[in-house]
C-alpha cells in the first residue's frame, strides 16, 4: 500500500475515479489508558491506496511531527490534497484517560472508502495511536477497532520532559496529567528499529526528581490497546 504522500502524485487519478457507495456513518474514539492523554486526534475518510503510515517503514515527515508534538497540520495538507474527508481535532483539545469524543462523517460522491485515525501520546516522545487504512463498513451495524501504541521510529525514547516536540528535537513535550517527575538522565537509546514500529511501552521509574526517566512507572504505563475506535454506520 502507498503511504498518501507517495501517492499525491496519483490524487487527481483518484479524484476522478467513479463514486462508490457512499457512507453516513459515526466515529467514537474512547481513551483507554490509566495516565496517557492524547494530543488533537485526526480522523479522515481517504482514496483506496492510499495510508497514513505503514509498519515497517520510515515515518513521513508529516508523521514525524504529529507523532512527537501531536502536530497535524502537515497531515491535514495532505489529506485536503487527496480530496479526503477530514474530521481534524474532534475533542476540542486534549482527550484525557477513560474520555470520548465522536465525529460524523459523510463520504457521499467520493471515492473516499479507507478510514485512518491517528494520534499521539502524551506523555511520549514519538508515540502514537493509530488506525491505519481500513476499509469503511457500508452495511448499518456497529464496528470495534482496537488501536495499539506505535512508535514512529523518529526519536529515542529518552523519556526527558523538557518541552521538546518539534521534529528533531529530543525530549516529551508536556504531561497534561501533571504527574511526571523532573531531573531524569534519559531511560533509552535511540531506537533499533528505525521504522514505525509496535511501542514498546515507557519504561518510568518512581524517583520523582532524578532517575532515568522523568515518567511515573506507576501510572504512565499502558498495554495495548490505547484506543478503541467505534464506528456506527447508519
Amino acid at each position: 500500500m502507498r503511504t498518501l504522500f507517495a501517492a499525491a502524485a496519483l490524487a487527481a487519478t483518484l479524484l476522478n475515479a467513479p463514486a462508490v457507495q457512499a457512507a453516513d456513518f459515526n466515529v467514537r474514539i474512547v481513551n483507554l489508558t490509566n495516565g496517557i492523554w492524547f494530543t488533537p486526534f485526526l480522523v479522515a475518510a481517504h482514496p483506496e491506496g492510499t495510508s497514513l503510515f505503514q509498519v515497517g517503514q520510515p515515518a513521513s515527515a508529516e508523521l514525524q511531527a504529529m507523532a512527537e508534538g501531536g502536530d497535524i497540520a502537515g497531515l491535514v495538507t495532505t489529506l485536503e490534497g487527496l480530496g479526503a474527508t477530514i474530521a481534524a481535532n474532534p475533542a476540542g483539545g486534549l482527550l484525557p484517560p477513560a474520555q470520548n469524543t465522536d465525529v460524523d462523517l459523510n463520504t457521499d460522491n467520493t471515492s473516499n472508502t479507507q478510514l485512518s485515525v491517528v494520534a499521539m501520546l502524551l506523555p511520549t516522545n514519538d508515540a502514537f495511536a493509530g488506525l491505519n487504512a481500513i476499509t469503511i463498513p457500508t452495511e448499518p451495524g456497529t464496528y470495534v477497532y482496537n488501536l495499539p501504541a506505535y512508535d514512529s521510529g523518529t526519536e529515542a525514547n529518552d523519556e526527558i520532559l523538557n518541552g521538546g516536540g518539534a521534529p528533531g528535537v529530543p525530549g516529551m513535550p508536556a504531561d497534561p496529567g501533571g504527574l511526571a517527575g523532573t531531573g531524569a538522565t534519559g531511560a533509552a537509546a535511540a531506537d533499533a528499529n528505525p521504522t514505525v514500529h509496535i511501542h514498546r511501552n515507557a519504561l518510568g521509574d518512581t524517583d520523582a526528581t532524578g532517575g532515568t526517566s522523568d515518567l511515573d512507572s506507576r501510572v504512565h504505563r499502558w498495554l495495548n490497546p490505547v484506543v478503541r475506535v467505534v464506528v456506527t454506520v447508519r
